[in-house]
C-alpha cells in the first residue's frame, strides 16, 4: 500500500465493520457452547467464528493496529487447531475465546475514541496458547471408516475440465478454513429411487454437511445405470456422514489432496500489516440461505449524524408546509381562489410523509441485534451468581429506530440483571420445587401497531413477593400498579447489601424514566409467587418525527403524540359527566362514562396551571396501567407529523413535558405525555 495514501479514512469503516464481526464472533461462541451441552457439534458455528477472526485481524492489519491483529492471530489459530483436531471448542476454549473477543471489541473502541489500543496482554496470549497447545495434544477425529486413498488434487482425469478457475480458488478458500476437498459418488438406481433417493436429494443432505462447490456426471457403461455423478464437496464433517448423506459406501469417498493455490503462502497467516486479499479468499463467496452465490450486496453504512442531518432537513420542510398552509388559509378568508395552491400543498404534504417514511426505514435496526448483547450479559451474570440461566429471544423481524434502541438498551439491561440476580432461584433451590434446575429469561417482542412495540423480559424465577415487598414500603401492594409504583421509587430496594449488581435501588427507577420519561412510553409488571415475573414495555418506534394531535388549552396551542391517544370525545352536560366523586383529595373528581367504562376526567389546565376557564369541551383519553384517564381541553386544532426535540431549558425538564415542535407560526409548542402527567396528584397543579 502506497505510503501517501491516509489511512484514516478507513478508521470509520472498520470500527462499523469490526462491531459486526465481533457481535458475530460472539454469537458462534455462545452457539458452540450451547451445543456443547447438548452434546451436538456445531461446525457451521466454528467456521463462521473462523471467518469472523480471521477478517477482523486483516482489517486490523490494514490500517495497522497490531494489538488487534496479534489477538485475533492467536484466536484465529486456537479455532483452526480445534478444527482441524475434531472440529469441537471445549468449555475452556470458549471462555478464553470470549475473553480474546472482548479485549479485541475494547481496543476497538480505543481506536474509535482515538486513542491508541493497549497491547495484548500477555496473560491472555499466554493462556491463549496454552489452551491452543491442550487441543492439540487432545485426541483427534476417531478412526474413520477405511477409504481410498488420498488423490492426485484437481487435476485427476475428470475434474480438470470440468472446474472453472472459481472452482479452484472455492476448494482452496475452504481448505484454508480447515475444510477438507472430498470426491463423492453417486450412481442413482430404482431401489434408491424407490426410497426417494435422488441427486437433487443427495445434493441437498451434502450442502447441509458443507460446500458443494461442483457436480459432474460421467458414463457408467457396463452397469444397470447409464450415468453417475461425482460431488466436489468442503466439509468438516466425516467420511461417514458424508457417506450417509450420499446414501452410499465410505469407499465411494476420496479426500483431495489440497489444491495449488491453497498451497501458496497465505499472507494473513501470521500476525500482519495488509491483507486486502485475503481476507475475501478465507470467507468464499458469499452465500445465501439456499446455497447460491451471492456476488454483491446493496449495503451501504450510513453514519446516524448523517441521517440525523437529514431528518434535520426533512424538519425545516414540514415547518416550512406549515407556514404555507397558514398562509393559504389567509388568502381563503380574503376571498381569493386557492383550490390550486391547496392541490399543490396537498402534494406536497403527501411527498413528504413520503420522505419521512423513507428516513425512517435508514434508520431502522433489527430488534434481534440490539437484544445480541443479553445472551453474554446472562451468561456473565449467571457464573457471577452460581447460578444456571438460559436466555431466550424471540425478536421476530421487528425494527425499530435507532436512537429509541440506543436509549431502549439500558433499560433491557438492568431488567435482566434483575430477574438474574432476584428472581431466578439456585439450581438445587429450584430441583427442590419440582422446576428444571436451569432457569429461564425470556426477551420477546412484537409490533402492537399505532407505532408502538411492545418488549416483555419474562423470567420463571420465584415471582414478587407482595407482603414482602409492603412490609418493606410501608404502605399497601394491592395490585399490580401499586407494585409497579413501589419498585419503581429512587432508592427502594429488595436488598440490605449492596453487591456488584443490585441493592443500590436505581434499576428500576432507571427503568421507568427510560420508558416513560425519555421514550413517552410505558411500563407494566405482572408476577405470579413461585411461577415468574414479566415486565412489559410499550415504546414508541420512533421519537423524531411523530404524529400530533394539537389542540387548545385556555389560549396555549399544545400537542399530544397521537400514539398514545385512545380516544377523543365530546363533553356534554348532564349526559356524559356524573356527579362528582369523593376521592380523598383535596377536590372532587369528575367521571365520564363511555360504553359502560368509567373515565376519571383531570382538567388540563389545573395541571399546567394554565386558565382554561369554563369553557373545556373536548376530552383527550390516554390508558394508564389499565385506567382509563380523560384529560379535558377547550377545542382540537388538528392532527399533525411533527418533529420533536429535546426541551433545553431545565425548567421545562418535567415530567409531562415530552419536548418541543413548531408548527410553522415560529414559536415552540409543548409536546406533551399525557400518561406522565396522569401521575401527578389531582389537588396540585403545575407550578
Amino acid at each position: 500500500m502506497s505510503e501517501d495514501i491516509d489511512l484514516r479514512e478507513f478508521v470509520a469503516g472498520f470500527i462499523a465493520e469490526s462491531d459486526e464481526l465481533i457481535a458475530a464472533a460472539n454469537a458462534a461462541l455462545l452457539d458452540i457452547e450451547a451445543a456443547n451441552v447438548a452434546g451436538t457439534p456445531q461446525p457451521r458455528a466454528v467456521r463462521d467464528l473462523f471467518r469472523a477472526l480471521h477478517t477482523i485481524k486483516g482489517l486490523a492489519g490494514m490500517i495497522g493496529v497490531d494489538p488487534i491483529v496479534e489477538l485475533a492471530h492467536g484466536l484465529e489459530g486456537l479455532v483452526r487447531t480445534a478444527d482441524r483436531a475434531g472440529g469441537t471448542l471445549g468449555r475452556e476454549a470458549v471462555d478464553v475465546s470470549l475473553r480474546g473477543v472482548a479485549a479485541i471489541a475494547e481496543r476497538v473502541r480505543a481506536v474509535a475514541a482515538q486513542q491508541a489500543p493497549a497491547p495484548a496482554p500477555a496473560e491472555l496470549m499466554d493462556a491463549i496458547a496454552v489452551v491452543s497447545a491442550g487441543v492439540e495434544r487432545s485426541p483427534a477425529r476417531a478412526p474413520e471408516t477405511p477409504r481410498a486413498a488420498t488423490a492426485g488434487a484437481l487435476d485427476a482425469p475428470g475434474w480438470d475440465a470440468g472446474l472453472v478457475p472459481a472452482d479452484r480458488q472455492r476448494v482452496a478458500a475452504n481448505w484454508r478454513a480447515g475444510r477438507r476437498a472430498w470426491r463423492v459418488s453417486f450412481a442413482p438406481s430404482e431401489a434408491n429411487a424407490e426410497r426417494g433417493i435422488t441427486i437433487a436429494s443427495v445434493r441437498a443432505r451434502l450442502a447441509e454437511l458443507g460446500d458443494v462447490i461442483k457436480v459432474l456426471p460421467r458414463a457408467t457403461p457396463g452397469e444397470a445405470s447409464s450415468v453417475a455423478f461425482d460431488l466436489l464437496v468442503a466439509s468438516d464433517a466425516s467420511a461417514e456422514a458424508l457417506a450417509e448423506a450420499a446414501a452410499t459406501a465410505a469407499d465411494q469417498l476420496v479426500e483431495l489432496a489440497a489444491p495449488q493455490e491453497a498451497r501458496e503462502p497465505e499472507r494473513a497467516e501470521g500476525p500482519c500489516d495488509a491483507v486486502p486479499g485475503s481476507v475475501a479468499d478465507v470467507a468464499g463467496p458469499a452465500r445465501d440461505d439456499d446455497g447460491g452465490v451471492v456476488l454483491g450486496r446493496a449495503l451501504v453504512r450510513v453514519e446516524l449524524a448523517r441521517l440525523d442531518e437529514l431528518q434535520d432537513q426533512l424538519s425545516l420542510l414540514i415547518v416550512s408546509r406549515f407556514r404555507l398552509e397558514r398562509e393559504i388559509a389567509a388568502l381563503a378568508e380574503r376571498g381569493v381562489d386557492v383550490r390550486a395552491l391547496r392541490e399543490i400543498a396537498n402534494l406536497q404534504g403527501r411527498q413528504l410523509r413520503d420522505l419521512r417514511r423513507a428516513i425512517l426505514r435508514a434508520r431502522m435496526v433489527r430488534v434481534a441485534e440490539v437484544l445480541e448483547p443479553l445472551a453474554l450479559l446472562v451468561r456473565s451474570l449467571g457464573r457471577s451468581a452460581q447460578k444456571e440461566v438460559r436466555l431466550e429471544l424471540d425478536a421476530r423481524d421487528a425494527e425499530l429506530d435507532k436512537a429509541v434502541a440506543d436509549r431502549l438498551l439500558p433499560a433491557l439491561v438492568h431488567l435482566v440483571r434483575n430477574a438474574v440476580d432476584h428472581a431466578i432461584e439456585p439450581a438445587d433451590e429450584r430441583g427442590a420445587r419440582g422446576k428444571p434446575r436451569a432457569g429461564t429469561v425470556r426477551v420477546s417482542c412484537r409490533d402492537v401497531g399505532g407505532n408502538r412495540l411492545e418488549l416483555v423480559v419474562q423470567d420463571d424465577g420465584r415471582g414478587i413477593d407482595r407482603r414482602a415487598i409492603a412490609r418493606r414500603a410501608g404502605r399497601a401492594v394491592d395490585d399490580d400498579a401499586a407494585l409497579l409504583e413501589v419498585l419503581t421509587s429512587s432508592g427502594f430496594s429488595t436488598r440490605d447489601v449492596v453487591t456488584r449488581t443490585s441493592g443500590r435501588g436505581l434499576g428500576l427507577d432507571i427503568v421507568r424514566q427510560i420508558a416513560a420519561g425519555d421514550l413517552g412510553g410505558e411500563l407494566a409488571v405482572s408476577t405470579t409467587p413461585g411461577a415468574g415475573t414479566a415486565f412489559t414495555l410499550r415504546v414508541p418506534l420512533t421519537i423524531a418525527v411523530v404524529e400530533v394531535f394539537s389542540f387548545l388549552c385556555g389560549r396555549q396551542v399544545l400537542v399530544t403524540p397521537v400514539s398514545s391517544v385512545e380516544e377523543i370525545f365530546e363533553l356534554r352536560p348532564g349526559q356524559d359527566v356524573l356527579p362528582p366523586v369523593a376521592s380523598g383529595a383535596s377536590s372532587p373528581v369528575r367521571v365520564a362514562e363511555r360504553r359502560g367504562e368509567a373515565i376519571a376526567l383531570r382538567s388540563l389546565g389545573t395541571l399546567l396551571a394554565i386558565d382554561d376557564g369554563a369553557g373545556a369541551r373536548k376530552a383527550i383519553v390516554i390508558r394508564r396501567q389499565g385506567a382509563l384517564v380523560g384529560f379535558t381541553v377547550d377545542r382540537m386544532l388538528g392532527r399533525h407529523e411533527v418533529v420533536v426535540r429535546p426541551v433545553d431549558d431545565v425548567l421545562l425538564k418535567v415530567p409531562g413535558i415530552a419536548g418541543s415542535t413548531d408548527l410553522g407560526d415560529g414559536r415552540p409548542t409543548l409536546v406533551l405525555d399525557l400518561c406522565a402527567l396522569s401521575a401527578r396528584p389531582a389537588e396540585r397543579p403545575a407550578s
